[in-house]
């Protein structure tokens, strides 16, 4: 099995960090013993606050020479209160200038959301709030057509601030839409997918358009214990079809879920700022699970969405808005 999947024009590592949740103080040195562990790709955005210490990190593996910037493939993402036309340029400049580069291999509009504008000056980043201010902030909706967002994306491209665009959290029926407008195609659909949420009639919609396909949070609840958005119980990591491949083959269940997830064609994007995790969570790729142990697992889906803004917007930030039915 290949190690890479092929994006838009270009080749991207299937196994990255995921930057979502790692500590500022971490970051850096996160960044470092990734790359020192061999991944050459690297996922952030700027809502995960931490891209200037992303860039410190990728800053110090070029000095030290333990690779060139042609080597690392770096995705980051427009943020909800970027998306008028006129905004979108200066978002992608500034984690471009956070980063410590001089364009980025691929750029995804982060979420279907349009909020009103929050200045740099103001708050950076801006988060989902308008104003924090206030004895009851919640988020504010600006109405940005989507197709208007877009055509400012593909004029970064045009610029050569980003070599690929693509999008996160799209729907079915908005990547119908996006392919019929869209005059530079996407190159990447980025949505969360684990056991618990397979989206095999998303990714097979994907397929047919030749779009990759990238999973977040790809350990499933694993992600969202810290924040009271899952349960212990809902951890794929203790369910008997993992545990009874992961002791065929001697691996972690972690490992087992991971390979689960490139043996579907994603790439995938866990999260760790510990050494030993990093190293576990790129060894994917000398062993492969059988059909019938990818079957056992696939059938664990229960369509468990934990990263829903229908829920943590409405319980988060005030606000009830669904992006998925």
């Amino acid at each position: 099995m290949k190690n890479s999947i092929t994006v838009g024009k270009g080749t991207m590592p299937s196994v990255g960090l995921g930057l979502w949740k790692i500590d500022k103080t971490d970051t850096a040195q996160a960044v470092v013993d990734a790359i020192d562990a061999g991944y050459r790709h690297l996922d952030s955005a700027a809502d995960y606050g931490n891209e200037l210490e992303v860039g410190e990190g990728i800053s110090k593996t070029l000095s030290a020479g333990l690779c060139s910037r042609d080597d690392l493939w770096v995705t980051s993402k427009l943020w909800n209160t970027f998306h008028r036309p006129e905004h979108v340029r200066a978002a992608c400049e500034k984690s471009l200038s956070d980063l410590g580069l001089e364009y980025l291999d691929l750029y995804l509009i982060h979420f279907p959301i349009a909020l009103k504008y929050v200045d740099f000056a103001t708050r950076y980043p801006p988060e989902w709030f308008f104003d924090t201010e206030v004895t009851k902030p919640k988020m504010e909706i600006d109405p940005v057509p989507l197709h208007e967002t877009w055509l400012a994306m593909e004029s970064l491209v045009e610029a050569g601030l980003v070599k690929e665009i693509g999008v996160c959290n799209y729907n079915s029926a908005l990547l119908h839409d996006l392919m019929a407008y869209s005059k530079i195609k996407p190159a990447m659909l980025q949505i969360e997918s684990h056991p618990h949420l397979t989206q095999e009639r998303l990714l097979r919609a994907a397929k047919n358009y030749k779009l990759a396909v990238t999973a977040f949070s790809p350990l499933g609840a694993l992600s969202y214990l810290s924040l009271d958005m899952a349960s212990a119980e809902e951890s794929v990591l203790t369910t008997e079809a993992v545990l009874a491949a992961a002791t065929r083959l001697k691996r972690t269940p972690a490992q087992v879920i991971l390979r689960w997830g490139l043996q579907r064609g994603t790439a995938i994007i866990p999260k760790t700022s510990q050494k030993e995790r990093l190293r576990e969570n790129i060894a994917l790729f000398d062993f492969e699970l059988t059909d019938e142990e990818m079957t056992k697992i696939s059938i664990l889906n229960s369509n468990r969405r934990f990263n829903d803004p229908a829920v943590f917007c409405d319980l988060a930030f005030n606000t009830f808005y669904p992006i998925y039915d």
